[in-house]
């Protein structure tokens, strides 16, 4: 027999959960000890001596043991990290087979140790909430809101409202759009940007795709998509990716969203994304207006100092284009998002492969081979809104049958008339032909007689008979 005084010294603990209402069964269970013995040391206030018991295969010990420095280096960057959330990341990111509440039990002893380890007292583990004030003009939080189906009585299925939120004042920005694409994406930071007249010094975003290329592991670093690195150097502003499961990190423009839904969109109908851009806009001057409950000053007051700290906008802005390629219809049409686009008949060919290069407002298409002039732009068009839309401009259909040469008749009315020999579009044709320019002699019938040496042609002249004429 092994002494385990550590399970003995475990079980102590386990008396809290005991009186918040676990039962026997399970404490035992968590222990690796009989029912009989959680029973005997819960009953006594100090058991003479700790229980002995050989070690039990697929115990905590044995199955916790190795990631427990891990877990203690995720509560020392963050202490107050979910119980679920360390059992998720060892489950997906170090193959832990152990279940929740191993790892909750064992946050129960190491919370307070990492919590000593820091200077952090127990009495201030309750309620435990960092929170952090920035300088005027240093940061800004982006956040994405799902506002569902508000437009689709007018065909548009779906609306995200896209969020920025200067952290010193609060002075929000929001507009709508049809899509969460990279083009939209940044289309919506530079109209933001020209909303509070610059630029932060550095913007605070989760792990959306449009700003992380892949997911790593934590103490890893992010890889940044590319657009997102060219847009940020563009503007000069910092990237700041909050760590996976940390949704207080950027607080302040998450709850900007409900904000808005609640002042700007709750009760009121709208006809197009240009209302819900103009609804927004004329409730801004009354969201500054208003004393904020954290920092205690008007917002308009606050956000004054904060634009004039803000980076100043660039001479020439950055556009994002995601490009993508397709091949051209017979009709003349490119799809792309669910759209469809002309291109000029004269200059395209039945499944051509295009490019589509796509911002936010407009959809270019370019041709893969430049002409002799050394272009590839094909045609330009306004970005539809919604799905299911024909942008056509009609001079890119010059040159393909009309149908204007068919009809039909119900049988009422009787055919055209036949036009008179020598009239028409016939004859007309035929008079410009070379043909009808040359000149051709008339001789009489009697000179072809001579030439083959018989007698006048008569219209009452017999034949023998067994001859032909």
């Amino acid at each position: 027999m092994v002494l385990r005084s550590e399970r003995w010294l475990e079980l102590r603990r386990f008396r809290a959960l005991h009186e918040a209402g676990l039962s026997i069964s399970q404490i035992a269970r968590e222990t690796g000890m009989g029912r009989r013995t959680v029973r005997k040391y819960l009953a006594e206030d100090a058991p003479p001596s700790p229980p002995q018991r050989l070690p039990r295969a697929g115990g905590r010990a044995s199955v916790l043991s190795p990631f427990a420095h891990v877990i203690d280096a995720w509560l020392r960057a963050e202490l107050l990290l979910k119980g679920t959330v360390i059992h998720e990341r060892l489950v997906e990111q170090y193959g832990f087979t152990g279940t929740y509440q191993r790892v909750k039990l064992y946050l129960q002893e190491a919370r307070p140790r990492i919590a000593a380890e820091l200077g952090i007292g127990p009495d201030e583990l309750a309620g435990l909430h960092r929170r952090f004030e920035v300088v005027p003009g240093a940061q800004a939080q982006v956040d994405w809101g799902d506002e569902g189906a508000i437009l689709a009585h007018v065909g548009i299925a779906k609306v995200y409202s896209f969020h920025m939120v200067l952290s010193y004042s609060r002075d929000p920005f929001c507009c709508f759009t049809t899509s969460q694409d990279l083009s939209a994406f940044w289309e919506c930071h530079r109209r933001a940007f020209a909303h509070f007249g610059g630029v932060p010094k550095s913007i605070v975003y989760d792990r959306t795709k449009t700003v992380v290329r892949r997911h790593v592991a934590p103490g890893q670093a992010v890889p940044l998509h590319p657009e997102a690195v060219a847009f940020a150097g563009h503007y000069d502003f910092d990237i700041d990716v909050l760590a996976a499961y940390r949704p207080t990190g950027k607080g302040r423009v998450e709850r900007q969203v409900t904000i808005v839904r609640d002042h700007v969109l709750a009760g009121r109908g709208f006809a197009s994304l240009a209302d819900l851009d103009a609804a927004f806009l004329a409730w801004v001057p009354m969201r500054r207006a208003r004393t904020h409950r954290t920092h205690g000053e008007v917002i308009g007051v606050r956000a004054v100092r904060d634009h004039a700290a803000l980076r100043p906008l660039p001479a020439r802005p950055y556009v994002v284009a995601v490009r993508h390629l397709r091949h051209v219809g017979k009709d003349c049409l490119v799809a792309y998002d669910a759209n469809l686009y002309s291109v000029p008949a004269r200059r395209v060919r039945h499944r051509q492969l295009v490019e589509v290069r796509a911002t936010a407002a407009t959809i270019a298409i370019h041709a893969t081979i430049p002409d002799q002039q050394g272009e590839t732009l094909l045609a330009t068009h306004p970005r539809a809104v919604g799905r299911g839309a024909r942008v056509v401009d009609p001079a890119h259909w010059d040159g393909l049958p009309d149908g204007h040469t068919r009809s039909t008749t119900t049988g009422d009315t009787p055919p055209r008339s036949r036009p008179a020999p020598g009239a028409g579009p016939l004859q007309a044709l035929l008079n410009r032909a070379a043909a009808a320019q040359v000149t051709v002699d008339r001789r009489p019938l009697s000179v072809y007689d001579q030439i083959a040496g018989t007698s006048p042609f008569t219209t009452g002249r017999s034949y023998p008979k067994g001859t032909t004429s």
